[in-house]
């Protein structure tokens, strides 16, 4: 295997910052579309948004399109909570065009939600995002100068006006595409309903993901006609049915007409960089990528840290949910028993009613509690996927010591994270990642732990068992493989990296 070129270990040069925000990198979107007359649309948009929840909890939206007149209804919460059946059967159609929304660019405000609806001379679009374009401050000036009335702060927003200034100015859907894709840098995952037909894309080197499904038995002739169901990922197929056909490519554009499926290329084929977060952590561990469950993958990563990284102990037990696989794959690698030792509350989601001042001192416990009868007396080691910022590690780290642990160890089924994403994931500002400013001791000393092990980076891509340049590791490493331009950069690169001396 030729692992890509990494730059070293980042240097330790700034104290660490503090700030209210979570401790996880933040999802990314949800993208959702289907091409199917004669069923529900919106109803099978609303499940496959249902389905992609996680990826996205600020607002939820769906547009139709019904013989060429669009309908649409977005707002801010959770799908079960923005919709209803009343709504549902307002959106009537063909198609639908449905988007979960974490804000990575843009305020966490109900004009922001998606899918982006601009008129054009043929006609509404509706567009449904997931990335970040990294040009996107060019891109609106561009817009403005040519009085676009944007009434949005998202990126989003500036591609659907993109589109529809090559529609306005005479193109058909298709050139209007090539023209409006080659203006946006970054990382985009598009699902676009026009009146004609439905449109989705991916950027030239397929950083976040897009996959294409068919309702029902497959047709006789694909591309021709059928229902056709786009997502972010397969989990969002399983969930109504549809069968998965294949990942859209990068720099692809597929269009979904009464005529049925054609492909068309907007951009050179490059080399595939797909975020390896979304292996890691972002995307459900029952969605398919590369012909196997992420489950799959991430119980490797296990094996892995394992190998790397063994202790001696009396249990393995996860940071629930996102570390479970890890820690069975730990467990499975090592032969110690692995065990439930924190219990999650599922049904707590992102709530905004803070426990007062006596309720915190009394140690409310919201989403996880730990089993003490299972940790009372015994050596711990402890499974997550990733450290970003620690405060949530040494608080979980303090919980199994009150409860009676006597030594808590730590694994980390990825490398540290160093780098802020400029594509599509919110991240902090590199001196708010607490790897980009403390060595592995340091942190083992702030989180509190006996032990710290992170998997290494030819770990992590070695357990993917594919090629290791089809990926996006620049969260880890710095190396992005879409130029960031100098003073976007600049507002999340807080200290530049130096080449340690060699000895």
């Amino acid at each position: 295997m030729t692992l890509p070129d990494r730059p070293a270990s980042v240097p330790f040069p700034l104290p660490m910052g503090t700030s209210a925000r979570p401790d996880k990198p933040e999802e990314a979107c949800g993208i959702f579309g289907v091409y199917a007359p004669g069923e529900e649309v919106s109803r099978l948009a609303y499940f496959g948004l249902f389905a992609l929840q996680h990826r996205g909890q600020e607002s939820a939206g769906i547009a139709t399109f019904d013989q060429g007149q669009s309908h649409c209804y977005k707002h801010m919460g959770l799908v079960s909570q923005v919709f209803d059946d009343q709504i549902l059967q307002s959106l009537p159609g063909q198609m639908a065009v449905g988007h979960n929304r974490y804000s990575t660019t843009g305020s966490s405000h109900v004009c922001n939600a998606q899918p982006a609806i601009v008129p054009t001379r043929l006609g509404k679009l509706a567009l449904a995002h997931n990335g970040n374009l990294v040009n996107a401050s060019d891109l609106r000036e561009e817009l403005l100068q040519r009085h676009h009335d944007l009434n949005t702060t998202t990126d989003s927003e500036m591609i659907a006006f993109a589109l529809a200034e090559a529609v306005n100015d005479g193109d058909d859907w298709i050139a209007a595409a090539h023209q409006a894709f080659n203006r946006c840098q970054g990382a985009f995952s598009l699902v676009i309903g026009t009146p004609e037909g439905l449109m989705a894309t991916r950027d030239h080197q397929g950083i976040r993901p897009l996959v294409l499904g068919v309702l029902g038995p497959l047709p006789e002739r694909l591309g021709g006609p059928a229902a056709y169901v786009l997502a972010s990922e397969t989990c969002a197929l399983d969930i109504i049915g549809a069968t998965y056909l294949r990942d859209i490519q990068p720099g692809e554009l597929l269009w979904i007409t009464a005529q049925g499926l054609t492909s068309h290329q907007w951009a050179a084929p490059t080399p595939r960089k797909l975020c390896i977060f979304e292996m890691i952590y972002f995307s459900r561990p029952d969605s398919i990528v590369n012909q196997e469950s992420l489950y799959s993958y991430r119980r490797r990563l296990g094996h892995q840290l394992a190998r790397e990284a063994p202790a001696t102990v009396d249990l393995i037990m996860a940071v629930p949910d996102s570390g479970v696989p890890a820690a069975i794959g730990f467990s499975q690698e090592s032969g110690i028993p692995y065990a439930e030792g924190l219990i999650k509350n599922r049904y707590v989601g992102r709530t905004f009613i803070q426990p007062t001042q006596s309720m915190r001192e009394m140690g409310i416990r919201i989403k996880l509690n730990p089993l003490k009868d299972v940790l009372a007396g015994k050596r711990i080691l402890i499974v997550d996927d990733s450290i970003v910022r620690g405060t949530t590690s040494r608080k979980i780290v303090q919980t199994l010591r009150d409860a009676g642990a006597t030594e808590v160890h730590m694994r980390i089924s990825s490398p540290p994270v160093t780098h802020p994403c400029f594509y599509g994931i919110d991240t902090d500002s590199q001196d708010q990642l607490i790897a980009a400013t403390k060595s592995s001791t340091e942190i083992a000393r702030q989180i509190n732990v006996d032990s710290l092990g992170y998997l290494s980076w030819e770990g992590m891509l070695k357990a993917t068992e594919q090629d290791p340049n089809s990926f996006c590791s620049a969260c880890f490493t710095g190396h992005y493989p879409v130029d960031i331009p100098e003073l976007f950069k600049r507002s999340k690169l807080k200290f530049e990296h130096k080449e340690p001396v060699a000895p």
